[in-house]
């Protein structure tokens, strides 16, 4: 009964964080707000609000393996999901056709972030501030100084105004933000008892369970662009997301108030952080090497990916 649970609250997680980037992209349409800063900070916290409620969530049961494994395995499944499109598509050589120097401060910028989370899970009693370990003042320093200094975003094509009215639109994001909360809630709590009752690692179900079932919506947004063949954006939204996700994971320490959270958190959690450290590597791999000919050479790196997150699932589980 458990799994029927976990499985419709993943389910139900799915469609409502479509139906929030579909109507938070109506509100940046129709609202007087201030261009596209708000409008990415909207759509990048309707995107990430499963992440956030399953765990928080996690946090309030004190179950500090799926908080952490969820934002993690998020990260990791979020550039599995593009590497496995890169793929399916590689006769496009989709990181040939886009502008490197858009997309790779960001890409480094994760692979910083993601090596100061592995060294602090690594490290097992990093100093910290008020109980919220000292790297998540660092993660959230950098997100600062790389927001301040990133050029202006791409244009983006004109999309076709949406015929549904701002107050429909703001009505039915705040409905569909409630069923995200409901639902995420049931993921974390139910994933906790799945882990306690198969014996599962925590770990394992908030990385690979969970964090898959949150971040799907993301995979719903690359197959949009890879069918418009916009592959910038593809690639920029799932680097963003992780971004973004990071700092979300520093609002879950704020929460964990007993101590920094990557300090109780299981060493398990290492094997992703580590997972997620070289799928960046080889996203930043491909998108600078020169341009390649050979369709089979060219797919190495997002097979190689591909091969390593189910390795790791393996591992893990």
């Amino acid at each position: 009964m458990n799994f029927v649970i976990f499985t419709a609250a993943a389910i139900v997680v799915i469609f409502a964080a479509i139906q929030l980037n579909k109507y938070g992209d109506v509100i940046s349409q129709k609202s007087t707000w201030s261009g596209a800063m708000v409008g990415t900070l909207l759509i990048g916290g309707a995107t990430s609000l499963p992440e956030l409620t399953t765990s928080l969530t996690a946090v309030y049961i004190d179950n500090a393996d799926i908080a952490v494994g969820n934002m993690l395995g998020s990260n990791v499944f979020n550039v599995l999901i593009l590497m496995i499109f890169d793929f399916i598509y590689r006769k496009r050589k989709v990181f040939n056709t886009v502008e490197q120097s858009t997309h790779l401060p960001v890409a480094y910028t994760g692979l910083v972030m993601t090596a100061l989370i592995s060294a602090a899970l690594l490290w097992r009693d990093a100093p910290e501030l008020f109980n919220v370990g000292i790297e998540m003042y660092l993660l959230v320093a950098i997100y600062i100084v790389v927001m301040k200094t990133s050029g202006n975003p791409e244009e983006e094509a004109d999309e076709p105004t949406s015929p549904i009215t701002l107050k429909q639109g703001v009505t039915r994001f705040i409905i569909a933000a409630l069923v995200v909360f409901v639902a995420g809630s049931a993921l974390a709590v139910y994933g906790d008892l799945i882990a306690k009752e198969t014996g599962m690692n925590a770990s394992f179900v908030g990385s690979f369970l969970i964090a898959a079932s949150t971040s799907l919506p993301e995979l719903v947004t690359v197959l949009a662009a890879f069918r418009i063949m916009n592959y910038s954006l593809a690639i920029g939204s799932i680097l963003g997301s992780n971004l973004f996700n990071l700092q979300l994971l520093v609002i879950t320490d704020i929460f964990y108030r007993k101590e920094a959270i990557l300090n109780v958190a299981d060493p398990s959690n290492i094997t992703v952080a580590l997972l997620g450290l070289v799928m960046i590597a080889l996203t930043i791999f491909a998108l600078q090497r020169t341009a390649v000919k050979r369709v089979g050479a060219y797919a190495i790196p997002s097979a190689v990916t591909v091969i390593l997150y189910f390795a790791a699932s393996y591992i893990m589980f």
